[in-house]
């Protein structure tokens, strides 16, 4: 099984440093097509390569004519089966970090929490693969407060780091009696100023983590960017009155997420390849947003 596991992984990162390379002749022949569309002469720098580029134009169909994303390899079979989670705490959680992964369990449809006692990381993902669990995901905290959520794609990846800001419960929300049990349908999903290469890739990786609701579900998950800052609210809606009258009721928890780092690769992995790491020099009121405006 190790064997088995290693080899394909190897063949995904194989697979992966395609993908820049097909990227590459892509925008070659882009750049050949607009200059024949338009009547002008072919760049300079592609005159070399202008009669290969054109052959392989000529064999272009729909499905070859934009380069295949290793994304599509990550979550090609996700439709066919709902998502199953798993939910753990950093050794020795506080009680307001299990409270909080208990509330996660909530949240996610078809997860599940498990006390991680003295067990790796490296044989939980293992145990996670063999018993067919799509995401593990991971809480920690600092002096009691939670801090960082990992999301981990299964078997290979990617593997998305968050920290997380104002974290407020429902166990300690004033107003958790007005909040009522959590609904078990399926939520919609909305997604706001994901707009950025990295911003589609996060919705990517946080959308995969719910199954496919049903038109009529009343209930609602909303992931917000603003600034970079990811604000998760979650809602129950009801009609009243009028066919376009209804009333909306937060029902927790809340928090906010800060996304640092993607690997390529699963949470065990500490030589996967960064995919995006955050440089202290991109948090500038003038730099361009990471995830969208």
């Amino acid at each position: 099984m190790l064997r088995r596991n290693v080899r394909l992984r190897r063949e995904y990162l194989y697979r992966k440093s395609l993908e820049g390379k097909e990227r590459l002749l892509y925008e070659k022949k882009r750049k050949i097509k607009q200059a024949l569309e338009e009547g002008k002469p072919i760049p300079t720098e592609l005159r070399n390569e202008d009669a290969a580029l054109r052959q392989e134009i000529d064999l272009e169909d729909e499905r070859t004519a934009v380069p295949r994303s290793t994304i599509d390899d990550e979550y090609a079979n996700a439709n066919e089966r709902d998502p199953k989670i798993l939910i753990i705490t950093s050794r020795n959680p506080s009680a307001p970090l299990t409270q909080f992964a208990k509330e996660l369990t909530l949240v996610f449809p078809n997860s599940q929490r498990m006390n991680r006692g003295s067990q790796v990381i490296t044989d939980i993902v293992e145990t996670c693969r063999s018993h067919d669990f799509t995401d593990l995901i991971r809480v920690a905290e600092h002096r009691g407060v939670p801090d960082e959520l990992v999301i981990s794609h299964l078997p290979f990846g990617p593997t998305a780091y968050f920290q997380i800001l104002n974290v407020v419960t429902r166990h300690d929300n004033k107003d958790k009696k007005e909040m009522g049990t959590v609904s078990q349908a399926y939520p919609h999903l909305i997604f706001e100023s994901f707009s950025s290469k990295i911003g589609q890739r996060t919705a990517t990786i946080l959308k995969h983590l719910f199954p496919v609701p049903k038109a009529d579900t009343k209930r609602i998950i909303t992931f917000a960017n603003q600034s970079d800052y990811i604000s998760f609210r979650h809602h129950v809606y009801r009609q009243s009155g009028g066919p376009k009258s209804i009333d909306l009721k937060e029902v927790g928890p809340r928090f906010e997420l800060r996304l640092y780092q993607i690997k390529l690769g699963t949470m065990d992995q500490e030589e996967a390849q960064n995919e995006f790491v955050l440089h202290s020099y991109m948090n500038t009121s003038k730099k361009q947003k990471v995830l969208g405006e």
